[in-house]
């Protein structure tokens, strides 16, 4: 459906679709075949959007709903009904067929509310004759889609009624009833840790469910947003600096008392109001290692003048660059090299482990650059769906694919113009995304999907693996031309449990996190030495949680060994245990480093029994990547 069409013609090419699946008007409605203890399973599986429906959404409209002869529905995206709500109001309840379990798709049911949204994506009334089948002209329905936090259509929201409802109010009802159920979602899966920003073009809408919704990470780049807020702003917001939307600076925003609104320009056009809400809980991330004057005094620094210098330029989740290291020559020999090259026109590859630093090296060196005012764009390639790959680092032209924005997209590559492009976990790029990022980076052009114009880039490239790229190279898994042209320098970091100065790196780590948390708490030395002694094969992000954990069990008392998480004992079990018997429950089965991933990966996993977090601890790679093997497998 585009903007430009009637309602005339969204029937219209409804009763096209119906005609061409083969039904006529005197066909009886076909619901499907699914078994009751089907329908349990199915009401499961969606337990979180019938939850927020429910309990977070329905009350506010209890009022009005109460002196309506109508009937609620929420279906999910596969047009299978999950709940209903009003049935007493509603005639014939065995009659209507919007019962549980029903599936109300146009294939089976005709032109309808829910399977007309369904196909179009767009909320749609459809009165009594309009529906395609003669059996459903009895009734009136508007529907609205609902969409997730990554704007993938998740579900529907109907009222159906067998009297009369008028268009413009019912349809507007649902609307704003769906947006409720969007924005509730959103919150339920970002507050706790993330920034939320409600804007409106006057101060009562903030309260309003029409009012745009953003939702901000700690370095102030837009992660997510409701529907309303890319009406309002109508750009492209993925990923999305907040200060290039309201020209104030994130540092600002997070700065400003909670819930108060203040008026900020868009654009640099016209005003909005704005309200920001802060995270309920402080996020679980890497510190800045930046300490007080007295302890970073005491420590060795690579250019202490330089950096000093620039510390009050960088964000404040940007390590300062001599403070990536804190007595390991090996670190610091690939510090001095990366700085060096960041500058000239080469790429640099990373290689370490799940959890050593890679992104925190790459932040690091970006905002240490000349290119520090432009954006900083990070892809984990392992995370991103193999058929959305090519979409979301090339863009695409609206309508080049089913499913793709009205608006189209410019691509995560485009959006690092001017800046650094991050690609972690490269090695997960398949082979056919590899061809054409490979051209990308010969000629510094981009075709979108569905285009044939070229746009130019200017990035700095930087790769990241935990896996030997020259091995996959030999066994086809990676193209030996992409591995030429990203290898520039190739960066070895080591795992933290091999770096001659973990010892510093813990203290500094755990004295960030002290000075966040505002509950300075000594360390015991049994614990230090515990902490010394394990194998970190989380590396540097379970060291963080670990401290998290232990200072927040710790109940303003000095740590001890017993603050310390059972996981952290495990670990220090498994490397101490050698040889074991199988019958041990706490074995970690054995890596063999001869097979080739997609078989250790495979072997961990039936090893482990299912365990996919286990398994990819293990291997050392993504739960992501266990997902792909495992899913290959059973294709």
């Amino acid at each position: 459906m585009t903007e430009t069409e009637t309602h005339q013609e969204i029937i219209e090419k409804s009763w096209y679709r119906c005609e061409s699946y083969g039904l006529s008007h005197g066909t009886q409605p076909d619901f499907g075949d699914i078994r009751e203890g089907e329908v349990s399973a199915l009401v499961d599986r969606h337990q979180n959007l019938v939850h927020t429906t429910e309990n977070e959404v329905l009350p506010y409209y209890e009022n009005i709903l109460s002196n309506s002869s109508c009937l609620i529905v929420l279906a999910d995206n596969t047009g299978h009904v999950l709940n209903t709500w009003g049935a007493s109001r509603f005639r014939g309840r065995g009659h209507h067929g919007l019962v549980p379990g029903h599936q109300w798709q146009e294939m089976g049911v005709g032109t309808n509310a829910i399977g007309t949204a369904l196909a179009t994506g767009q909320p749609v009334q459809v009165s009594r004759d309009e529906h395609f089948l003669r059996a459903n002209r009895y009734m009136v329905g508007a529907a609205s889609p609902i969409y997730d936090t990554q704007k993938e259509m998740i579900g529907v929201l109907d009222i159906s009624s067998d009297a009369y409802l008028p268009q413009d109010h019912t349809l507007g009802m649902v609307k704003l009833m769906s947006l409720s159920v969007e924005n509730q979602l959103i919150y339920a899966a970002f507050q706790q840790d993330h920034y939320v920003l409600t804007f409106s073009t006057n101060i009562s809408g903030l309260d309003s469910h029409w009012a745009g919704m953003l939702v901000l990470d700690d370095r102030g780049i837009v992660v997510s947003a409701n529907r309303r807020a890319w009406v309002l702003l109508a750009h492209d917001l993925a990923l999305m600096n907040i200060e290039n939307i309201f020209g104030c600076s994130f540092r600002e925003l997070s700065q400003q008392p909670p819930n108060v609104p203040l008026t900020l320009r868009v654009f640099e056009r016209y005003r909005m109001w704005v309200r920001v809400q802060p995270p309920l809980a402080p996020p679980l991330k890497i510190p800045d290692f930046r300490v007080q004057e007295q302890t970073v005094a005491a420590q060795p620094t690579m250019q202490p003048d330089r950096s000093s210098a620039r510390a009050a330029d960088i964000p404040p989740d940007v390590v300062p660059f001599d403070r990536l290291e804190h007595g390991d020559k090996q670190v610091r020999l690939i510090l001095t090299q990366a700085r060096k090259i960041i500058e000239k026109d080469i790429p640099i590859l990373i290689r370490g482990e799940t959890g050593a630093g890679k992104e925190i090296l790459v932040r690091s060196l970006h905002y240490h650059s000349s290119r520090k005012r432009s954006t900083l764009v990070a892809v984990n390639c392992a995370s991103i769906p193999t058929e959305l790959v090519e979409s979301e680092l090339f863009g695409y032209e609206k309508g080049a694919f089913t499913g793709a924005s009205a608006k189209g997209s410019i691509g995560l590559i485009r959006r690092a113009h001017g800046g650094t492009l991050f690609l972690d976990e490269i090695g997960e790029m398949p082979l056919h995304v590899q061809a054409r990022l490979l051209r990308v980076l010969q000629e510094r052009v981009v075709v979108p999907l569905g285009s044939s114009e070229t746009f130019p880039v200017d990035i700095r490239l930087v790769s990241a693996t935990n896996r030997d790229l020259k091995a996959e190279v030999d066994q086809g898994q990676f193209r030996e031309d992409l591995y030429y042209r990203i290898s520039g320098l190739n960066i070895e970091l080591p795992a933290l449990r091999n770096r001659a100065d973990k010892g510093r790196l813990i203290h500094y780590v755990y004295e960030r996190l002290q000075a966040e948390s505002g509950e300075p708490l000594p360390m015991s030395q049994t614990v230090h030495d515990l902490l010394l002694r394990h194998p970190w094969p989380g590396n540097m992000r379970q060291l963080v949680n670990v401290l998290k954990i232990a200072h927040a069990m710790a109940d303003g008392q000095q740590l001890q060994p017993d603050d310390l998480p059972a996981d952290f004992y495990d670990d220090m079990t498994r490397r101490s245990a050698g040889p074991v018997s199988a019958a041990t429950p706490t074995a970690a089965p054995a890596v063999d480093t001869t097979d080739d991933l997609a078989t250790t990966i495979l072997n961990l996993y039936t090893q482990t029994g299912g365990n996919v977090s286990r398994t990819a601890r293990l291997a050392g790679v993504s739960r992501n990547t266990v997902y792909k093997y495992v899913r290959r497998q059973r294709d």
